[in-house]
């Protein structure tokens, strides 16, 4: 795959795209005054580059009753069973994130949970999987950043 060139009429696009995905090519066509068909081929082309992967949806986890959130470091008894244990967590679907880290922890995780006892609960189960050798858990109070935008401006400043 070649190396795909942005420019800022990209850059415009995916900002757009980035507050809501499911913003029709048109209206972003009105703002940009480009067609829609321009839009489309752009997004098509930023697409078949491996820059756009598919789109998201973001819940409102408060509004569904799981506000609840701790992140829980795994401590193995061994790294090789790192998978295994991986396999494993992937089955609690609220374990949300999984990240195999170097450091304190070997496997870190996000996990969204309906209250203390919920979460109390999910993170027994993580404990009781075969290779845990334990768990450290952090409750989250706030979310206070969580922006997708920053760092793809600043990337676009660099390119």
């Amino acid at each position: 795959m070649a190396k795909f060139k942005l420019d800022e009429i990209d850059h415009q696009i995916l900002d757009m795209l980035i507050d809501n995905t499911r913003i029709p090519f048109t209206d972003i066509a009105k703002k940009l005054l480009i067609s829609a068909g321009t839009v489309h081929v752009r997004v098509k082309k930023m697409e078949e580059a491996g820059i756009i992967r598919g789109s998201s949806l973001t819940l409102d986890y408060v509004k569904l009753g799981y506000s609840f959130i701790a992140y829980v470091g795994i401590f193995l008894e061994k790294t090789s069973q790192t998978k295994f244990v991986l396999e494993r967590i992937n089955e609690i679907p609220y374990v949300t994130v999984a990240h195999i880290t170097t450091g304190k922890f070997n496997i870190f995780c996000k996990v969204r949970a309906q209250d203390t006892k919920h979460a109390k609960d999910i993170i027994f189960m993580i404990d009781d999987i075969e290779g845990v050798s334990r768990t450290e858990t952090m409750i989250s109070l706030e979310e206070s950043i969580n922006d997708k935008k920053r760092l793809m401006h600043k990337i676009f400043q660099e390119l």
